[in-house]
């Protein structure tokens, strides 16, 4: 749970809807099919839906900064460094300008690509 104070009281925020609000930034780059499992030992990694963001997003407060780690499936012929830039740039602005929390790293992990 993140917490933020201000004059008028107290917003906690689960890492639940973090994630949700994070997944749908992120799929919603081009180029980005969908989420991967960050659990490999799950076996098979399969495109997730919008309900199960938090299994491909993992979140760390450092600092009072938000790292966040992202798992994604991407499309076969795009170029992966603009994928990773678009997602990173995207990711941050929502999560600070929807959350008020400052954004420290995004790390985007290519699990699979998809033809």
């Amino acid at each position: 749970m993140l917490n933020i104070e201000n004059k008028y009281g107290s917003i906690h925020i689960s890492y639940g809807v973090l994630a949700n609000l994070v997944g749908v930034a992120t799929t919603a780059c081009y180029g980005v099919v969908g989420m991967s499992s960050r659990n490999m030992s799950d076996g098979i990694i399969s495109i997730l839906k919008q309900e199960n963001y938090e299994k491909g997003i993992r979140v760390d407060v450092v600092n009072e900064k938000l790292n966040i780690d992202l798992h994604i499936v991407a499309l076969y012929g795009v170029n992966l460094a603009a994928i990773a830039d678009s997602i990173t740039h995207k990711v941050r602005y929502t999560v600070e300008e929807q959350t008020g929390f400052e954004v420290g790293e995004v790390t985007v992990y290519v699990d699979s690509m998809k033809v």
